[in-house]
This record gives C-alpha cells, sequence and structure tokens, in this order.
C-alpha cells in the first residue's frame, strides 16, 4: 500500500500481512497452473520406477537371506546410533567362547536324531494306514531308518556267516515283504536276533506279538553277546562284530521295556529301564532316560524325575523338548492349581511363581512349537522315527506321549497358556540372538518337511516367515503411483483437477493457522516478521 509521507512529497510502501500470503498464494497457482500433464506422468512414472526398483531388490533379498534389507540395516546400524545397546553381550574373552560353544552346538543340533519313543511299524504305523489309508511316514524318514539298523545290526564280519549275510542284505531291501520274507529265510537257518528283529519290528500286528518275537530275540542275542564278549581282545573283527551285539542287546532290551510300558506294565519297564542304564551307561545314543522320564511321569513319581533330571538337565549334555518341558511341567506342578492371571497381575508373581514361568520361557525359547500341540490349538499326528531337536517334528513326538501327563496335573496347561507366548518378546529376533539358547536355527524347516507327511499335516514353521513390512509398503507405494500415472494420462485435465484440489484440501489447515495468526498477532510485529 502506497501511502504519503507529509513535507516531503515521498511515498511510503507498506506491506500488509495478508498482502504477503496473497502473494505466497498467487505464485503458488500460477505454479501449478503452468504445470503440463506431461509433468504429472513423469513424476508419478519415476516414482513408481523407483518404488518397483525397491520392492524387486527386497524380494530378492528376503528370498535369499530370510530378512528384509532395510529392518537388517535399521537394526543392525541405525539402531546402535540411536542409543540401542545390548546389555547382555559378554566380554571379549566370553564372547569368543560363546561363538565357538554355539557354533559347536548349532552345527550338532541341526543333525536329525533318531526318536527314543519312536512305534512300532507292524503293531502302530500300519494299522494306522490300514484305518485311514494314509502313509504316517514319509521315505525320508525311512530311509534314515535302514541306515540306523544296517548301523546297529550289522558288521563286516557278517558276509562270512550265511545267515547273517543275507540279513545283512534284508536291512538294505526297500520292499517291507522282501525284508520279512528274509527274516523267515534266515531263521530257516538258524536262531537270529536281528531276524526277530525284523519281525517284531514289522510284521508284528499287536504289542503282544511283537514282545514275544523280542523275547526270542533277546535269547538268541545274549547268546551271541556272550561269546562275542570272550573273543572282543582278538582283533578288529572280533571287536566290531562285539560291538554289534552289544546294539542289538540294548536295543531289545529297550523295546521289551516299551512293550512294557504299552501293555500297561510300567513298574516293570522302569525296572528294566534302570537296569539298562545301569548295565550299559555309556550307550547314550539310545537316549534311554527319556524313555524312562515318560514312564516315571506315568506313575506320577516326580521325586525319581526330579532325581533324573539332575543328572542329564546338565549344560554339557545336548537339550531335548523331553528334559525342557518336563522341568518346565515339574515347577509348574508346585503353583499351578491356585494360580490365577487377575491376581498375579495384582499381587505380582511370587517366587515360586516366577521360577515355573521362567522354565516354561526357557522350554518354549528351545521349541517354541510344542504349546499350540499341548493346547490342542493343532492337531497331533503319528511321531515319526527321527526328529530333529527344535524343530516340528520333536514337537509332535513330545507332545504325542506326554500331552496326558500335562493334563494330569491340575492347571498345568492354564498356566503354560497365561505364560508361553511372553517367550517371544524377550527374543525379537531369534534366528540372530537367542536368550538362554544359541539362535534359532534355520535348517529345521527343510529337514521337518522331509520328516514329516506334509499331506495331511501343515509343519509348524518359527519364525513364521511373514513379508516383512517394508516389502508390502514398496509393493503398495509402488502400485499407487502406476495407478496414478495410467489415469493421469488417460485423463489429464481430471486429474489436474483433482491434484489443485488435494493440494488446496493439504494447504488448508496451514492457511487456517495463519490467518488465526494475523487476527492475533499486531500488525506492525508481523510487518517486521515479514521483513525478516
Amino acid at each position: 500500500m502506497l501511502t504519503e509521507t507529509p513535507g516531503c512529497g515521498c511515498f511510503r510502501i507498506t506491506v500488509l500481512p495478508g498482502a504477503a500470503m496473497f502473494s505466497t498464494e498467487s505464485s503458488l497457482s500460477m505454479f501449478l497452473n503452468t504445470l503440463t500433464p506431461k509433468f504429472y506422468v513423469a513424476l508419478t512414472g519415476t516414482s513408481s520406477l523407483i518404488s518397483g526398483l525397491i520392492l524387486i531388490f527386497e524380494w530378492w533379498y528376503f528370498r535369499k537371506y530370510g530378512t528384509s534389507f532395510i529392518e537388517q540395516v535399521s537394526v543392525s546400524h541405525l539402531r546402535p546410533l540411536l542409543g540401542g545397546v545390548d546389555n547382555s553381550s559378554p566380554s571379549s574373552s566370553g564372547a569368543s567362547n560363546g561363538d565357538t560353544d554355539s557354533n559347536r552346538q548349532n552345527v550338532s543340533e541341526c543333525k536329525v536324531w533318531r526318536n527314543p519313543l519312536n512305534l512300532f511299524r507292524g503293531a502302530e504305523y500300519n494299522r494306522y494306514t490300514w484305518v485311514t489309508g494314509r502313509e504316517p511316514l514319509t521315505y525320508y524318514d525311512m530311509n534314515l531308518s535302514a541306515q540306523d539298523h544296517q548301523t546297529f545290526f550289522t558288521c563286516d564280519s557278517d558276509r562270512l556267516r550265511p545267515a547273517d549275510a543275507i540279513m545283512q542284505k534284508a536291512w538294505r531291501e526297500r520292499n517291507p515283504q522282501a525284508r520279512v520274507s528274509a527274516a523267515h529265510e534266515t531263521l530257516e537257518l538258524e536262531e537270529c536276533a536281528t531276524a526277530y528283529i525284523l519281525l517284531a519290528e514289522e510284521e508284528a500286528t499287536t504289542i503282544a506279538e511283537a514282545e514275544k518275537l523280542f523275547k526270542q530275540a533277546l535269547r538268541a542275542g545274549e547268546s551271541c553277546y556272550r561269546h562275542s564278549q570272550q573273543l572282543q581282545h582278538h582283533g578288529a573283527q572280533y571287536e566290531a562284530q562285539h560291538r554289534r551285539d552289544t546294539n542289538v542287546v540294548v536295543y531289545t532290551k529297550r523295546r521289551l521295556a516299551m512293550c512294557s510300558r504299552k501293555l500297561g506294565r510300567t513298574r516293570e519297564a522302569v525296572k528294566m529301564m534302570r537296569d539298562l542304564m545301569k548295565e550299559f551307561p555309556l550307550l547314550s545314543m539310545f537316549n534311554i532316560h527319556e524313555n524312562l522320564l515318560e514312564a516315571l511321569l506315568d506313575l506320577q513319581a516326580y521325586a525319581d524325575v526330579q532325581a533324573v533330571l539332575a543328572k542329564y538337565d546338565d549344560i554339557s549334555l545336548p537339550k531335548s523338548a523331553t528334559i525342557c518341558y518336563t522341568a518346565a511341567l515339574l515347577k509348574a506342578r508346585g503353583v499351578s492349581d491356585r494360580f490365577s492371571p487377575e491376581a498375579a497381575s495384582r499381587r505380582g508373581l511370587s517366587t515360586a511363581e516366577m521360577n515355573a514361568v521362567e522354565a516354561i520361557h526357557r522350554a518354549v525359547e528351545f521349541n517354541p512349537h510344542v504349546p499350540k500341540y499341548l493346547l490342542e490349538m493343532k492337531s497331533l499326528i503319528l511321531p515319526p522315527e527321527h526328529i530333529l531337536k527344535r524343530g516340528d517334528s520333536e514337537a509332535v513326538a513330545y507332545a504325542f506321549f506326554h500331552l496326558q501327563h500335562w493334563k494330569r496335573v491340575e492347571g498345568a496347561l492354564n498356566l503354560l497358556h497365561c505364560t508361553w507366548e511372553g517367550t517371544f518378546r524377550m527374543i525379537p529376533y531369534p534366528l540372530e540372538k537367542g536368550h538362554l539358547f544359541y539362535p534359532y536355527p534355520i535348517c529345521t524347516e527343510t529337514a521337518d518337511r522331509e520328516l514329516l507327511p506334509t499331506v495331511f499335516h501343515e509343519v509348524s514353521v518359527y519364525p513364521k516367515k511373514e513379508l516383512p513390512f517394508f516389502i508390502l509398503f514398496t509393493a503398495g507405494l509402488c502400485s499407487f503411483t502406476a495407478m496414478l500415472a495410467l489415469l493421469t494420462h488417460q485423463f489429464p485435465e481430471l486429474m489436474g483437477v483433482f491434484a489443485k484440489a488435494f493440494l488446496s484440501t493439504l494447504f488448508a489447515p496451514l492457511n487456517f493457522v495463519m490467518e488465526k495468526v494475523e487476527s492475533i498477532l499486531p500488525s506492525s510485529l508481523w510487518h517486521q516478521l515479514t521483513r525478516i
């Protein structure tokens, strides 16, 4: 606004606050009016191209490494810069030792183990097939069993004896009928312990028949064991034969104990297992203590269970779901009958309840698949003959036999239901770092899909590989910008109107605030601010 200065004939220019805002709006409106539809097409097309490249790179990185690149950079580099410090990291020397132990354990835990509670093929697995028409065992699982049988029940000197030579070929046969026929052919020549074992495992249709055949196998096996025990120091050949006979005796006695357990003679089974562990204390490959734990839980001999755990739940021994979850069950047993989540939230957890919750968190961290089977959130199937520790196969095998023991303890499943998911808040990145154990092995999913019948069983995966947020975000952004580019190209005038309306709506709150500021502040102060 022009105003004349009295006495000098000069004019002074005064910039009103509204004039400045009007000038800014006029400039913005003029800029928008000069933009052509080609600009919007180029802008949205460029944005779509950039978003598409980011999406392709994120998808490739996720398929190769199982995680989002942007999340990986955020966790590894941005979080430390923003003050995220890992307080649980040990000293340098401790860290190096821990890394060595972790690598060693990780390698050992990724291998497949024989299920110590595996069922009988003829009396249990085959009966399931006859009733349902489904095959409960995979080819990979049965092939591993064939390799185990060749390791346990054969030796290099078998080719020198006709009966053992036939059985050596029988364990390699893929056809079950051919194996059974070879076992009968062997028994026509002489009493052979391994032939009786094969018939007990695959031909017997009931547990009672299997027990009878195992008793015959034990008589023949003990005779060979005593004979080879006297000659074991006469050479490598005799030593290998004695090792084979030892495996036969231990395997037969363990299966006889399992027959007694299945036929309801649990105390007799416990005695047989204890005697076997005393007689052959170094043969830990059969994991007989897990059979003993299950039988003692059936007898509700919790003091004896605690004694077995005190011996085998050691830091130097490989863990299992049976050991971890049985320890959690014993801790939960002392508090579960009177546990209430409402009361615990009001008064806090007692020392005993805290110990029980920590034991559950420890078990869930070791194998996170078990709770869904124990809580019957997922249907059970017959356990495989081999398991992968910390995997879904181990969870199925554990829950199949131990669900009844958790149900017997009042309130134990309720305590598990209320607390097990809290484990995942303690280990937000389980593939990178664990809390009480080493990081969760990535190899479990692949092996479990080979061990479990995926035709009618959905393999549990942990952590569940969902698409990261950034991949979904870039996919949405790419699709949205591509759609805008297409609409702008087809309807340039309409999209121009839409863009102006959108920008006007976007700047409406700012204009409203500016008008309020103009009405509140004095014009002289606003004039000084606009000059600055």
